[in-house]
């Protein structure tokens, strides 16, 4: 018998695809796409908190980008993070809200030590806070943590230990954040990448906008939530 979903989600995940597109649809560098886009996070935040959903995760970047793009882009979207963090440090709205901030990939190991100082200081600032969870990952690949926490996992526990699904999920980078219920993608691809919590995915909705993530404003965003408030499941019957 096909049952209908809770009308809000839970935990709502979004991959943030077309900045730069975007930006080159309007002649424009690429960097400033993913300046449209952080401005873009801030009002859909903000429209999350309105909508009273409990966890918000968003990928902002994933170990390729900062890899491979260009120096000049990278270092375009490092200076934008720093802006992004330091505002989230400041913002009343997540004090009022109180809003966890989790920061989730390998982050620390790819930025330099102002931004993570800046970071660390939202993270800190945030720890205590229970009502709401805003996750931002990144260097992120959800590849790249379900391995590290296999080999985490083969280091923890003698040979022979029956492995959980509750042991999979303490070594997970995402260990303390709820189920994905919903994923967004925006930019008009309809397919995940790079294993994107693959874990914390596994029955979760999905929602592909054609709208480029700087276009993909709160509008956008209540017609998806409309959308995944009118699905039905059959939860395995």
């Amino acid at each position: 018998m096909m049952k209908k979903i809770e009308p809000t989600p839970r935990h709502v995940a979004i991959i943030p695809d077309g900045n730069r597109r975007w930006a080159r649809a309007k002649k424009m560098e690429p960097w400033e796409g993913h300046e449209a886009g952080a401005k873009n996070l801030e009002k859909l935040v903000s429209f999350a908190l309105e909508k009273g959903l409990h966890c918000l995760s968003f990928w902002g970047s994933s170990l390729d980008n900062l890899k491979k793009r260009p120096f000049r882009e990278k270092k375009a979207l490092l200076d934008i993070y720093g802006r992004y963090f330091a505002n989230l440090a400041d913002s009343r709205e997540i004090v009022d809200n109180e809003v966890k901030i989790n920061v989730i990939g390998r982050w620390e190991e790819q930025f330099p030590e102002s931004l993570k100082k800046t970071i660390q200081g939202v993270i800190e600032k945030t720890k205590n806070y229970k009502k709401r969870i805003l996750n931002l990952l990144l260097a992120y690949s959800g590849t790249d943590e379900m391995v590290q926490a296999m080999q985490d996992i083969t280091g923890k526990y003698a040979s022979g230990t029956k492995i959980t699904a509750e042991i999979i999920k303490e070594n997970l980078m995402t260990r303390d954040i709820p189920a994905v219920d919903f994923i967004i993608r925006t930019g008009g691809e309809p397919h995940l990448s790079a294993g994107f919590m693959m874990w914390d995915s596994a029955n979760a909705q999905l929602y592909f906008s054609e709208k480029n993530f700087p276009d993909f404003n709160e509008n956008e965003f209540g017609k998806a939530l409309t959308d995944y408030a009118q699905r039905q499941r059959r939860f395995g019957e």
